[in-house]
């Protein structure tokens, strides 16, 4: 490997060694603590890693993995999502001591299987990224320490597991029917390959099928039914996790692969445009009678995840820029109602949406951030979903999806509903008056500079979005050039 190559391929490296010393570390006993020193280090090396190979570009192990402007600046995403998670975690209060160590390292394997998962334009290459980013989160669900009369977890990470055995496998028979089609395992050639028969049949069912994967990242209907019992089932910081950077890896693959048919392929937008629909109905119906502030986020992620798919449907530049745009600010706004979660929880049990009464007496801090975080995800202004969703609709709308962005007008209208409640609840809530008075929520460091960052991050993207979405489309400019 040249040394041009190895700055290129920096983040990687840091997380390949992290993970290995965190390995080394969890051999002692009860190492918790120094496991998540470890850990936010390499995190923060990472940060600066990905930060440092910005610039850089290169194609290696034989064209199956290439380095660009749309996957580094990915990286320094899923680094920074990173991050945030490790700052959220706390002492993990609902993972048995002796596994906390061993939690961290399976959480740093996942997020490196994510930073290769972007890069992979091979399909074996891709395959094995996107299993070394899903097995350690099998685990992970399954870690939550037990309680009387309780094992949900374990019943969540069977479901986790089967839904993604069924929709990976349906996903190999559509790479193995694509490699039939155009001979090749590569990304960038089967572009080539398939555009002059990327509206035959056979074609459109293995694109179809070739998807189902990323699907069930993303939570797409029909894929979706593991999404709730997880969020419910796994611990407060497992499910921040699973809620946020597998779906930025998710959508950035389907860049890649919807790609792959030409923009005039009207079946896969159709395709889209009814996936699309059932998500946002399905979720958001579902979460009006939510009463489990985790369990409403997971039925508010299906719909999210159907808003994403509305970029999909332009199948253009201006489509994938909107829907990238908009799955990093979804990141930054479930991880700011998961730091609210975490810390409102006793001993790291779910939070119940009654449970926020009194939030902005017990910690303003948390209060706004569970606002802030919140209102972006009801898509009302400044902030970062509201932008986020008028690009999707802007792309949709110039591709002449009328139908698709009245619906999705009308599930954003339906959304407000519920979040407000969770905002009518945190803000104007009150414990009983025979309830014992409210304690005073203290945070940590870490809690406080999360929240911060959040908050800067939801708001800045929110005000001032040209920046990012002119570097997401200038990095989108060659995503499937022949290598």
């Amino acid at each position: 490997m040249t040394p041009f190559s190895a700055i290129a391929f920096f983040p990687e490296l840091v997380l390949l060694a992290g993970a290995l010393g965190i390995f080394v570390v969890m051999l002692g006993e009860s190492q918790g603590k120094a496991a998540r020193a470890g850990a936010i280090f390499v995190a923060l090396v990472a940060l600066g890693a990905s930060i440092v190979a910005l610039p850089q570009s290169t194609v290696l192990f034989d064209g199956a993995y290439r380095i660009d402007a749309f996957s580094q600046w990915l990286k320094i995403v899923i680094s920074a999502g990173y991050l945030f998670v490790l700052l959220l975690s706390g002492n993990l209060p609902d993972i048995r001591k002796e596994t906390k160590a061993e939690y961290y390292l399976f959480l740093t394997l996942s997020v490196l299987g994510l930073t290769m998962l972007v890069s992979s334009v091979e399909v074996l290459s891709l395959i094995i990224a996107l299993e070394l980013s899903s097995f350690p989160l099998y685990l992970m669900v399954a870690m939550r320490r037990e309680r009387e009369g309780q094992r949900v977890q374990m019943e969540s990470a069977i479901k986790y597991v089967m839904f993604g055995v069924a929709a990976n496998g349906i996903m190999f028979f559509g790479f193995s029917y694509l490699f039939g089609l155009t001979g090749s395992t590569h990304l960038p050639e089967m572009f080539v390959k398939l555009a002059p028969i990327a509206t035959t049949p056979l074609a459109i069912v293995a694109l179809t099928m070739a998807f189902a994967g990323f699907y069930y990242k993303l939570a797409i209907f029909p894929f979706h039914f593991w999404t709730p019992d997880v969020y419910q089932g796994a611990s407060n910081e497992t499910a921040g996790f699973i809620a946020t950077l597998p779906k930025v890896g998710a959508v950035a693959v389907l860049v890649r692969l919807v790609s792959l048919a030409t923009p005039e392929n009207h079946a896969i937008a159709t395709l889209l445009s009814g996936l699309a629909i059932l998500s946002m109905c399905y979720g958001n119906l579902i979460a009006l009678v939510q009463k489990d502030f985790k369990r409403l986020l997971g039925f508010s992620g299906i719909a999210h995840a159907g808003y994403a798919v509305v970029g999909f449907t332009a199948m253009n530049t201006a489509g994938y820029t909107a829907a990238l745009y908009y799955i990093v600010g979804y990141m930054l706004m479930v991880t700011a109602c998961f730091v609210v979660i975490c810390k409102v929880s006793k001993d790291g049990t779910n939070v119940e949406i009654d449970e926020l009464a009194g939030l902005h007496r017990r910690s303003p801090l948390l209060a706004l951030t569970l606002v802030v975080a919140v209102f972006g995800l009801a898509g009302i202004p400044p902030f970062v979903g509201f932008i986020g969703k008028f690009g999707l609709l802007s792309a949709a709308l110039a591709k002449g999806q009328l139908a698709l962005v009245i619906i999705t007008v009308i599930n954003s209208a339906i959304a407000i509903y519920y979040y407000l409640q969770v905002v009518r609840k945190a803000v104007f809530g009150e414990k009983g008056a025979d309830a014992p008075a409210p304690e005073p929520l203290h945070l940590d460091w870490s809690a406080k500079i999360l929240c911060v960052l959040l908050l800067v991050g939801i708001v800045w993207l929110g005000v001032a979005p040209a920046p990012i979405m002119d570097a997401i489309a200038a990095s989108l400019a060659g995503i499937n050039l022949p290598l």
